[in-house]
């Protein structure tokens, strides 16, 4: 508000009831070039945020006997069409800025506001009475606004363009001393740029409204708000790696983590996203999710990742437009064509905005939750040629269990991605890297429970000291789900567990496409097999196996091929098919599951079927006259028939150390046939005394053959 400078006291009562009794002068210290500046590009912000201005005309006039109703038949109009602060510079943005402008006259008396003058004032400034009520001023040309300032005066002549800066929406240096002319010519190289600006986000977000996308796939999405990262000081030679690669100019064009199930992929994919993200190196990230919509399959794949890309790279706007302009049915074309068109021939055009600033990388999660093998093998092969004859740095970084499919594709495309197996690295750093999420984990619980409750029901200093989480961390090894789970069931004593949840999606892939006879026959087979060696006393290779369970080795390597998410399965048949967590035997044999899932595994049947094998092979491969206890080694040693011609086969020698183990498991359950009987009074007839030196040498429980006698 200004009024006059020669009063010190000025009294007026407008519409709002205010009552101003003292007005100082606001006033800037224009001796300071910052602050100075500072106001001068604040100034419209602040008239914009001002609830009520006042406006002191002191070349106005107005008697008390004047009707306001009625102002333009008022006889202070003339006066007001001809007041001096209509031909100020400064006093446009005074004008235009504020939601309230109320004028009062000389004597004080009020002379209406901006609502109620608009139509005069419009005659007098040429401003749009739109503009007057407050529409947005991008809503108006350029030309419009600069005319506002037509016959306006300042004291410098800097100020004449200066004084426009608000209008714009410019913020720039006061060069005090350029002239008016240069002022003006900044002004408008600013203006430029700033339209330029605005024209290129008003085509970026026209194109993406035509660009359908899957809601929920990208790491920043709500559907991924509330999944965990990975805690400070965990996962280090996993992520240095990782990030080692995307900086690499001469790297391979993939990465490819492989996992097998719960070991924490994802939580690195999201950690690894955010942290690209926050460098400017994220071109877009997918994480695929079987069962949720469009994240569960190729159909929108390209097309988010397309959209990613426009926004982080807003050059690539126009190159994608032409494309969507000539094909507007690209999303639905062939995989090579969306891939080609969409993304590499974009990229490659915009390649030098990007070169000083490395490689674009493109995170994309859980490829194995992607329906459709042919489509996730395709991926992988146009990913890995990305940078085949095309001048841009393009990073693929993918997780995945190690399923047949995937694997498949990898083999296809060698010497174009790095990998690194995660279910293969030194179980004393994960275990380390456990404990370190069981300790943050469990003190968030506890002080959550602790301030949840009275005094009297808190927890203890001694509830999660650093043995018990030591104890939980080696049980939990080498599954962060397990993990995880075992917290959730701490914090919200729910059984029900995500573990169950991710076999049964890894078990129910077995079953894609089959018959009602081709389901039963793997359910059997299943059985037998996986069965087998989830209850086997120790692990045996699939050599061996195919040789103890009569069953082709072809077919047990078939099975075993969509299983390799929750058993560590070597490349030799030669090596051991190990568990990878305890937890998969127990969702298996759980008499609790029997009911729950169809993948149910009877123990008492199987032992006995073990049972059975073992009994089998004794009785068919020794001829007992020629029997050499010695030969028979524990642990097992490899079959060489060159080198040691007497050393039996790995099942063979399995056989007699552990036949012993499946019957005592069954007890009194034990049945056997005629022919079982009598080989085992047979051979105990003949050789007990053999056996039984050879199973004191091994340690084992003997109880059974002494049993009744």
């Amino acid at each position: 508000m200004k009024w006059p400078a020669h009063k010190d006291h000025a009294e007026t009562r407008g519409t709002s009831g205010w009552k101003v009794q003292h007005v100082e002068r606001f006033c800037i210290d224009k001796s300071n070039n910052t602050e100075f500046s500072e106001a001068i590009n604040s100034m419209f912000q602040w008239y914009k945020n001002a609830t009520r201005c006042y406006v002191y005309l002191s070349d106005v006039l107005k008697s008390d006997t004047e009707n306001v109703k009625d102002p333009l038949r008022a006889s202070w109009k003339k006066k007001f069409r001809e007041s001096r602060w209509f031909t100020r510079g400064w006093t446009l943005q005074e004008l235009i800025a504020p939601s309230c402008v109320e004028f009062f006259a000389q004597n004080g008396q009020r002379l209406g506001d901006k609502t109620s003058l608009e139509q005069l004032i419009h005659e007098i400034t040429g401003v749009s009475i739109n503009a007057l009520r407050g529409s947005s001023l991008s809503n108006f040309s350029i030309d419009e606004r600069m005319s506002w300032s037509n016959g306006r005066k300042t004291k410098k002549a800097e100020d004449k363009a200066y004084s426009l800066w608000g209008i714009f929406n410019v913020h720039m240096p006061l060069i005090y001393g350029e002239g008016e002319e240069k002022a003006f010519n900044r002004l408008r190289i600013e203006i430029d740029q700033q339209s330029a600006i605005s024209r290129a986000i008003s085509e970026q977000v026209s194109l993406l409204s035509r660009i359908p996308i899957a809601m929920g796939a990208s790491f920043d999405s709500h559907a991924e708000e509330y999944n965990p990262t990975c805690l400070p000081g965990t996962r280090m030679g996993a992520l240095h790696e990782i990030t080692k690669w995307a900086e690499d100019p001469n790297a391979k064009a993939m990465f490819w983590l492989n996992g097998m199930a719960g070991t924490g992929k994802s939580t690195i994919s999201r950690t690894l996203a955010r942290s690209f993200s926050k460098r400017a190196q994220l071109g877009a990230s997918f994480f695929f999710k079987r069962g949720e919509g469009d994240r569960g399959g190729v159909s929108k794949f390209f097309a988010t990742i397309t959209a990613q890309l426009v926004q982080r790279e807003p050059a690539l706007t126009r190159h994608v437009k032409d494309v969507i302009d000539r094909d507007p049915t690209i999303f639905g074309k062939a995989l090579q064509e969306q891939f080609n068109n969409l993304i590499l021939e974009p990229l490659s055009k915009t390649h030098s905005c990007r070169e000083n600033n490395g490689a674009v990388v493109i995170v994309i999660d859980a490829l194995d939750e992607c329906d459709g093998d042919e489509d996730t093998k395709k991926i992988i092969q146009l990913f890995s040629n990305a940078n085949s004859g095309k001048p841009l740095l393009l990073r693929t970084f993918l997780t995945s269990r190690p399923d047949l499919p995937i694997r498949l594709g990898f083999a296809s495309v060698q010497d174009t991605y790095q990998d690194l197996l995660l279910h293969e690295i030194d179980e004393c750093l994960i275990k380390d890297d456990i404990h370190v999420y069981f300790e943050h984990e469990l003190g968030k619980i506890k002080a959550e429970y602790n301030t949840s409750v009275p005094n009297h029901r808190r927890l203890p200093s001694s509830w999660g000291t650093h043995s018990q989480i030591q104890i939980l961390a080696e049980m939990a090894t080498p599954l962060f789900i397990s993990a995880s789970t075992a917290c959730r069931f701490i914090a919200e004593q729910n059984r029900k567990s995500k573990l169950d949840d991710m076999y049964l999606l890894v078990l129910e892939q077995l079953l894609s496409g089959m018959s009602n006879d081709e389901e039963e026959k793997t359910f059997d087979l299943f059985r037998r097999v996986v069965g087998s060696i989830v209850l086997l006393e120790q692990p045996l290779p699939t050599v061996a196996l195919a040789n103890l369970l009569d069953i082709s080795e072809d077919t047990i390597d078939t099975l075993l091929d969509s299983l390799h998410s929750v058993l560590n399965i070597p490349p030799s048949p030669q090596s051991p098919v190990r568990l990878l967590h305890l937890s998969f035997r127990e969702f298996l044999i759980d008499p609790l599951n029997r009911n729950k899932h169809r993948f149910w595994v009877d123990k008492s049947t199987t032992h006995r079927y073990l049972l059975k094998c073992y009994l089998h092979i004794m009785n068919k491969t020794f001829n007992l006259g020629n029997l050499n206890v010695r030969s028979l080694r524990y642990p097992l040693k490899a079959y060489d028939p060159l080198e040691r011609p007497d050393t039996p086969t790995l099942e063979v020698q399995y056989v007699w150390p552990h036949w012993v183990y499946h019957a005592q498991e069954l007890g009194d359950r034990t049945v056997l046939d005629d022919e079982d009987y009598h080989f085992l009074e047979d051979l105990f007839g003949h050789w007990g005394w053999q056996i039984v030196k050879f199973y004191r040498a091994l340690g084992h429980n003997i109880q059974l053959l002494t049993r009744g006698t």
